[in-house]
């Protein structure tokens, strides 16, 4: 069975045990639920999820993961060229500035 080790209300681990055998531990064991994850808590009765995890990342570690990889990136860009429609109004519409935009827009610089 799945228990939860808690220590002062916080869900510290998540272990297996058979419920019977010898099992110390620096807290308490409660039986555990889908809801009980380390870093929740549990009042006694229920476990709640843990609070969301802040991203921490700058800006630019996002984009980076978020852009399409480079090859992708020169086949837009070889798709938009072979258009040869280079004026500002048909170059934004070209898949190649769209997937790029979308991505500088959701991570904007500070």
């Amino acid at each position: 069975m799945k228990y939860a080790i808690v220590k002062n209300s916080l869900v510290i681990n998540i272990v297996e045990w058979d419920g019977e055998s010898e099992y110390t531990v620096d807290g308490e064991l409660v039986q555990a639920d889908d809801k009980a994850h380390i870093g929740g808590t549990y009042d006694g009765s229920s476990f709640s999820a843990p609070a969301a995890l802040v991203d921490n990342r700058t800006y630019a570690e996002k984009r980076a993961v978020a852009y399409p990889t480079i090859g992708d990136q020169l086949d837009m860009l070889w798709h938009a060229i072979d258009v040869g429609d280079w004026t500002p109004a048909k170059v934004k519409t070209t898949e190649f500035y769209t997937a790029l935009k979308t991505v500088k827009d959701a991570n904007p610089k500070p």
